[in-house]
């Protein structure tokens, strides 16, 4: 059976993969810790004048997301000055040189700088990416597309936890650097986004976009009519009156906590420390191969996600994802609990649980909440204040990140892993009860629907009545 796809979804789906291509590095980025850490600590490995610190390694990992605080405020207004495509360019060249930075770097501080700003511009690339994938896709593909993301940035982790493991620290940052050089270039051949085109008065660009990625012309210029509508709404983005609009503030705290609530439940802290956790569990399982695993599944989950999101919505697929890292979590601190003791001895069942249980936390965070936080968060704001909004939201990303990671590696010792865990499973508990009082369901729907499903529609009326 011979299967057609319009010529229009081939070319979003290439458009949407090439500006992906980049995440890849940043996958690569966010997991650099897991096996790096391990080498910087050994006096043999150590590319450095000598072995770094337990502090020195938690600045390493965390000392970027503080400044990914200001990456985002500047990047919002960046993303509606220059557009999305040449924000993704911009963002190419400082992560080049600081993957050179890292292969040369001799003391510790030139390392907690590069990865500074290289966590400042993957914070950056995580708002431009979503914002462009969005406004390329058509209402009925945006799901899908919006999840390749996820996808990428895990190919990213899987290359990291299998080729940093097993090679020398100069040759894995050399793979770095030339990874982020080969996927930076196709993206000079894509298109800005049609909103963008369109809020910058180059309506017949944006209309030529259009008509390139949408079924018919009859659908392209329905979608130009909803930029006008949306245009005339919020006029030129007055952003203290956005921020006195009812929608928009009910956008925003649906962005905090879903931004802030994916990253509180404390995935970050298990994949960064992914393979010093490993080491700590002092099962018969080898790290290293673990980690692997661990990666591939990752990989497998992400490719599932698209598939889930056709059958079920957004809200069932959060949900579903914190209930599995619930238990996931339960079962690392029970694991934790059940060895706290030094004369345990670990075997059966017992010798599997932390892998099987990082499993479950690994696979229910990215076949949901950390496939399509980004996509969901995209939708409920409406494309003049969508850039404005991101930019905001996301900062409770890095600091819930910063923190997570920070003062993981404090927590566990202070009070011990299995309490540490069981915290985070109770945040699962929190997060995915919010999200199923406050979230609306988004799939299916145009930007201007689900801005009415907010209340948007009603506030326009009253306004106009009042006026």
């Amino acid at each position: 059976m011979k299967i057609n796809l319009p010529s229009s979804l081939i070319r979003q789906y290439a458009a949407v993969i090439t500006v992906n291509l980049g995440v890849v590095s940043t996958g690569m980025s966010l997991s650099w810790p897991s096996p790096m850490l391990v080498k910087l600590r050994n006096e043999t490995e150590t590319t450095l004048s000598r072995p770094i610190t337990e502090e020195e390694g938690s600045w390493i990992v965390s000392g970027g997301f503080l400044l990914g605080i200001l990456g985002n405020l500047v990047g919002g207004m960046l993303l509606d000055a220059v557009g999305r495509k040449y924000c993704f360019l911009l963002l190419s060249l400082p992560k080049f040189l600081m993957s050179m930075l890292f292969i040369f770097a001799t003391e510790v501080w030139m390392l907690i700088f590069g990865r500074v700003i290289m966590i400042m511009t993957d914070c950056f690339l995580f708002m431009v990416v979503p914002i462009y994938a969005s406004e390329i896709a058509s209402k009925d593909h945006r799901g899908s597309l919006g999840t390749l993301m996820q996808i990428f940035s895990t190919l990213g982790i899987v290359v990291t936890l299998s080729v940093g493991p097993f090679v020398s620290y100069t040759t894995f940052n050399i793979v770095f650097a030339s990874v982020i050089a080969a996927s930076s270039l196709p993206v000079l051949l894509l298109p800005d986004s049609p909103f963008y085109l369109y809020s910058k008065g180059r309506t017949e660009e944006a209309l030529e976009v259009l008509l390139q990625y949408r079924a018919s012309e009859a659908e392209a210029k329905q979608e130009l009519q909803e930029y006008q509508d949306s245009a005339n709404n919020v006029e030129k983005i007055d952003k203290k009156k956005l921020l006195k609009t009812k929608t928009f503030l009910k956008s925003l705290a649906l962005g905090f906590l879903l931004f802030g609530g994916s990253q509180l439940v404390g995935f970050n802290a298990v994949q960064f420390y992914l393979q010093t956790i490993l080491v700590s569990t002092k099962t018969s399982v080898k790290p290293e191969v673990a980690s692997v695993v661990i990666g591939l599944i990752q990989l497998f989950a992400s490719f599932c996600t698209p598939l889930i999101l056709t059958k079920c919505g957004r809200r069932p697929v959060l949900i579903g994802s914190l209930s599995g890292m619930f238990l996931g979590m339960v079962g690392l601190g029970t694991f934790f609990k059940l060895t706290e003791a030094e004369d345990v001895e670990i075997r059966g069942f017992l010798n599997f649980l932390p892998i099987i249980s990082l499993i479950i936390v690994i696979y229910c965070y990215s076949a949901g909440i950390g496939s399509i936080v980004w996509l969901v968060t995209a939708e409920v704001f409406d494309g003049p204040s969508r850039a404005f909004g991101i930019s905001i939201t996301s900062i409770s990303t890095v600091v819930a990140i910063f923190f997570t990671t920070k003062y993981f590696a404090l927590m566990t010792s202070a009070l011990g892993p299995h309490v540490t865990y069981w915290l985070f499973s109770a945040v699962c508990v929190v997060i995915g009860t919010l999200i199923a009082l406050f979230v609306p369901e988004t799939k299916g729907k145009t930007f201007s629907e689900i801005q009415r499903d907010l209340g948007g529609e009603a506030e326009e009326k009253h306004d106009k009545e009042r006026a």
